[in-house]
Order: structure tokens, then C-alpha cells, then sequence
């Protein structure tokens, strides 16, 4: 059985070696090197390990200890007559059979691989074996790797002691960040890949979404200004002006994080990658809702809720605003409504005018005091 050493980089494709070259250079004619990775054949498996022939009347062995990353799937693969990739730990071992080390052959072929991903920026799978206070271990193809504390994705209430220790065992996908097969270090971040994953969807989401739409949502965030929605791989803006049609003091009385709600799509921004979303709009306005409840002589109780030089409009029901005219505030001449009314003041007032289709009423003070003389 010819063996293939694989160890160094590829040679360029216009300098092929000559036939002489990869005779000298194949185990079955040369001793075999420390340190070196090459392929052989299984011969047999047993308890003690997994003899290999790794060329011309040349066998090795590799003992369990050597083996500890071959998973019970890759252990099927592994059967006599596959081909397997071996490192060399000693060329004549005992009874002139060459100690060998699936590990160590795994882990050169993981170092190649994280090597070319850093420079591709492509990811990388991993599973968290272990923690320490400065983040969590990881296996990489039998490769042990390393993630800092700040590049791990935990829960911000939670102990990271506490957190990592619950995720040991956990797949992942992981971004390369350094790659230093000298000093045996590699260090990945799940924030990288995370976010990397979430600009993508991002860019998917951002060509299909539509003005209109209506998504299910999960709050992630809450601000003075408003709340952040995930709606499947982004994040749209609820202004606090669009949770309700009636006045919000705050977004925490009506939001909190990790509430999943219907949002409406109002506006989507795919130069600057921004989504506005919308609460109140997803029911009827309050013009809708008002269309039967008003009419032109009715008595209503109305907040005041701006001054104007022309007049003063007032609230009604927390939903509606109709303007009362400065000449509808009092019979005698003022030249300002704060002579008369301030803001907060709540009233009694006259409807003099209802127009469904310019959404405007007009309201009156002095007519509520003409009708109760009447």
C-alpha cells in the first residue's frame, strides 16, 4: 500500500515533481519522519487501538489515547480497508511498528482549514466543551479552540460562570478572529458569526419586505423613544408615537422586552437599512372609530391640549383633536386664547361642525354657556 504524505503547503500546479522526486519522497522508500502526516490503509481494530499500513511492508499503530476525537459516527468510517490520515509520533516505535496519532493528523488538517476560513471569512462549526473565567473551550474538528468572554452571545442578567456551564456540550457556528498554529492558538467569536448571520438575513428581509406588510415580531429592546422589534432576522423601530393612537408616557407601559406582537410595516429604508414599524396602525384610526359617536350640537368633555393664536384645540376621548376658534372661546374680545383657557384644562364643549372626509371638528365653549341660557 502506497502512502501519501500530505504535510507543508501544495506545490504550485507549473512546478509538477518528477517521477524520480515522488519515488524518493514515498515512505515505502525512505524512513518515515517525526512529525509528519500521512495516509494509510486500516488493517485492523481492536481494543488496543488501530493498526494501520502506512507502506511497503511497513505497519503502525495507533493506540487509544491517540484517538480520543474519533466520534462512535467516525469510528464506523474507520473500518479494515478504509483509507485514514495518520501523524507521526515515533517512525520505529516497538517491534518496529510506528507509533501514530489520529489526533494529531485531525488537528493539522483543523489548522489548515481555520487558517484558509480566517482568510475567507467564512464560518466554522464548533461544540463548547469547557469554560474558564475568561471564556469558553471549544472542539473544532478535534482542534481545541478558544472563545473570549466578550465574543460569546450570553444573557446579560445572567452569571457567565453559571451560563457558559449550561452550554457546554452546545454545536455553534463560530468567525475565525486569529489563527496562530505556533503559539497553538485559535480564537473564534460567536458575536461575529451571529452577527454576520443576522446581516444576511438582514439583506434577504430588506429585498422582500413590502410597505403594508403585517409580521410577527418579538421585542428585544425598549428606549424613551420607542421600541425594537425582531421581525425574522432584523430589527424595526416602533416610534412612541406609532404604539397608539392615544398618548403614551412612556413605552414601557405598553411594551417589554420579549414580547412577541403583530407589527405593521410603515416604512423601509433599504439605502440606509432602516425598518419603521407600527402598532396603531394595524387597527382602525380614530376617525374610523368616531365616525358615529359625533355630531354637530353634541355636548362632549374635551382636554386642551395646545394654544394657537387662532385658538385652542382639546382632546376628546384621548383619541380625537378638535380646534376651538378664539372667537368660539368667549363673547368678549381677547387677544390670545391662554386670556381664557390653559393647557390641561378640561371642559365641557359644543360641537358646531363635523367633516369626516378633512377629519377636522370644530368646538365651542361660549355655545355651551348660549344653549344652557336658552
Amino acid at each position: 500500500m502506497w502512502c501519501r504524505a500530505v504535510n507543508g503547503d501544495d506545490n504550485d500546479k507549473d512546478d509538477q515533481p518528477s517521477m524520480a522526486e515522488l519515488l524518493e519522497d514515498s515512505p515505502s522508500l525512505r524512513e518515515l519522519r517525526r512529525g509528519e502526516v500521512v495516509e494509510g490503509q486500516v488493517m485492523r481494530v481492536d481494543q488496543d487501538g488501530v493498526l494501520v499500513s502506512i507502506g511497503h511492508k511497513s505497519e503502525g499503530v495507533i493506540p487509544q489515547r491517540e484517538m480520543r476525537s474519533m466520534t462512535p459516527e467516525l469510528a464506523e468510517r474507520y473500518q479494515p480497508g478504509a483509507s485514514i490520515f495518520v501523524y507521526v509520533l515515533d517512525a520505529a516505535g516497538r517491534e518496529g511498528q510506528a507509533l501514530l496519532s489520529y489526533d494529531r493528523a485531525r488537528s493539522q488538517e483543523t489548522w489548515r482549514t481555520l487558517e484558509q476560513l480566517s482568510k475567507s471569512g467564512e464560518l466554522v462549526q464548533g461544540r463548547i466543551t469547557g469554560h474558564n473565567r475568561g471564556g469558553a473551550v471549544v472542539d473544532v474538528e478535534g482542534l481545541q479552540a478558544f472563545i473570549p468572554l466578550s465574543q460569546l452571545v450570553l444573557p446579560q442578567s445572567s452569571d457567565p460562570a453559571e451560563a457558559m456551564a449550561q452550554r457546554v456540550g452546545e454545536e455553534l457556528p463560530l468567525k475565525v478572529l486569529e489563527v496562530n498554529r505556533r503559539r497553538n492558538r485559535a480564537v473564534l467569536s460567536e458575536r461575529a458569526a451571529q452577527r454576520e448571520r443576522r446581516e444576511g438575513e438582514k439583506d434577504k428581509l430588506l429585498d422582500e419586505l413590502q410597505e403594508g406588510d403585517v409580521r410577527k415580531g418579538r421585542v428585544t429592546g425598549i428606549s424613551s423613544f420607542g421600541a425594537f422589534v425582531d421581525i425574522g432576522g432584523a430589527d424595526g423601530l416602533i416610534h412612541i408615537s406609532e404604539i397608539s393612537w392615544a398618548p403614551v408616557s412612556s413605552v414601557g407601559d405598553v411594551l417589554s422586552v420579549g414580547q412577541e406582537t403583530d407589527v405593521y410595516v410603515l416604512r423601509v429604508d433599504r439605502e440606509n437599512r432602516r425598518i419603521a414599524l407600527s402598532l396603531r396602525r394595524l387597527g382602525p384610526t380614530p376617525w374610523e372609530m368616531a365616525r358615529d359617536r359625533f355630531e354637530q350640537g353634541q355636548l362632549v368633555t374635551g382636554t386642551i391640549t395646545k394654544l394657537m393664536d387662532f385658538g385652542a384645540f382639546a382632546r376628546l376621548e384621548d383619541t380625537i383633536e378638535g380646534l376651538i376658534h378664539v372667537s368660539e372661546l368667549t363673547d368678549r374680545h381677547i387677544r390670545h386664547p391662554k386670556e381664557v383657557v390653559q393647557v390641561g384644562d378640561t371642559l365641557t364643549l359644543r360641537v358646531v361642525s363635523v367633516d369626516h372626509v378633512r377629519q377636522r371638528i370644530g368646538l365651542s365653549v361660549k355655545q355651551v354657556e348660549e344653549y344652557q341660557i336658552v
